[in-house]
């Protein structure tokens, strides 16, 4: 799990939405409580990306991870952008293959 989320904060800091979406399940959705929308699918993963990521210049870095089980972590993560500074909490989860199926994510 930690080497995914280390690929998935490194393909999003270099912009890579493609590389960021092969670690997402087709059927992916990422909740994001702090826009107050979901995002479905590799279609929605990828406006998200887009918007999120790319659209404000948004780096991150991994600050805790913790993984209750093989499917599931809870990872603390530093934002800077052109928003400014945020620090953001990701619950994600993956499927059987690997892949990340459910991002809930929300702001401290």
């Amino acid at each position: 799990m930690q080497k995914l989320v280390e690929s998935f904060i490194a393909s999003a800091n270099v912009f890579d939405v493609e590389r960021a979406l092969s670690l997402f399940a087709p059927d992916a959705v990422i909740e994001d409580v702090s826009v107050g929308n979901a995002f479905v699918g590799w279609d929605g993963v990828r406006i998200y990306l887009e918007r999120f990521f790319v659209g404000y210049n948004t780096a991150s870095r991994l600050l805790s991870i913790q993984t209750p089980d093989a499917f599931n972590s809870n990872v603390r993560v530093d934002f800077t952008g052109d928003f400014g500074h945020e620090v953001g909490i990701l619950k994600i989860a993956i499927n059987s293959d690997g892949l990340i199926e459910r991002i809930d994510a929300d702001l401290e």
